[in-house]
């Protein structure tokens, strides 16, 4: 595995653990937006949450109210643009105005099942809000540095050469190529005049920077043996045969932090939340019932 996805998926692994170790209540609640840097007043010019947009038989609907409204994955309109979504989401609330309105004419709101998912509802947005307001205290300049830094320090570092190749069908053909080459004929040349390989063809067979996971067996492990400058015999795979020429090895540096903020805030912003459930739930008296309404035994989170 590259030094870079390892990177990477040392903060994702959280990312998909924590809703399992949280339990229920993170699995039905999605994790809260991790913070993100406050944009310029320059660039988006600051919105008056009050200021008044509509107006439905005489009730407000604001700049604010729209702001909720775009926040309900329901709603999310990625490919439409700012202007008609701003129309269309103005056009919602006013139907979600008349509606509600209408809904309370005829006492929709009035039965216990109403007022269970006014409840959930409630309950649950409480607790969204709750954990935005946790995650963005965690996510800050200071603490994505220094897991950035503890990161890379615990990420082992890993070897990837940079390597051309000529593929072609069989073997004897290989050996004359490699006989070729190996006298003194350019590689480059070589693999643009005969090569099987259309990706690499073009670029004189450069296949770039690669680990050795990142490759077929046989031909990673011929193409790691070799120093700079050297050229393989010939190297079969599934997909014919090569001919490898390794232009350089290095150590495989780590992604740079700008690379890995949003994994390293996603982490942080996660962790928040699950240290907060996994607390209340330490601190709370907990029963669940059968269906006979016994008690049943708790076991620990």
């Amino acid at each position: 595995m590259s030094r870079s996805l390892t990177f990477r998926k040392s903060f994702l692994t959280l990312g998909v653990a924590l809703p399992l170790m949280a339990g229920t209540a993170l699995a039905q609640t999605p994790p809260a937006t991790p913070a993100t840097p406050a944009t310029s007043p320059a660039a988006v010019p600051a919105v008056d949450p009050a200021k008044v947009i509509a107006r439905v038989n005489g009730v407000d609907i604001t700049e604010g109210d729209l702001a909720i409204a775009s926040e309900d994955p329901a709603l999310q309109m990625p490919n439409v643009p700012e202007e008609q979504k701003r129309e269309l989401l103005t056009g919602y609330m006013i139907d979600l105005k008349l509606g509600a309105k209408a809904a309370e004419a005829a006492k929709v709101g009035s039965s216990a099942e109403f007022a269970r998912k006014l409840a959930y509802n409630r309950d649950k947005t409480l607790l969204d809000e709750y954990l935005d307001q946790e995650s963005k205290k965690a996510v800050t300049p200071e603490a994505a540095r220094k897991l950035y830094d503890e990161t890379v320090k615990s990420v082992p570092a890993e070897q990837e050469v940079r390597a051309r190749h000529i593929l072609v069908e069989n073997e004897d053909e290989a050996k004359k190529i490699a006989a070729r080459v190996k006298g003194g004929e350019d590689f480059a040349k070589v693999a643009g005049e005969v090569s099987k390989d259309p990706g690499s063809k073009t670029d004189g067979g450069d296949l770039g920077f690669f680990t050795k996971d990142r490759m077929v067996e046989p031909f990673a492990e011929a193409a790691f043996k070799l120093e700079p400058g050297q050229i393989s015999d010939p190297v079969k795979s599934q997909f014919g045969w090569h001919v490898i020429k390794v232009e350089e090895k290095r150590t495989k540096p780590a992604p740079s932090f700008d690379e890995t903020k949003d994994q390293v805030e996603t982490y942080l912003a996660r962790k928040a939340q699950q240290d907060l459930i996994m607390g209340l739930r330490k601190n709370a008296k907990i029963e669940r019932l059968d269906d006979k309404g016994n008690l049943v035994e708790q076991k620990q989170p």
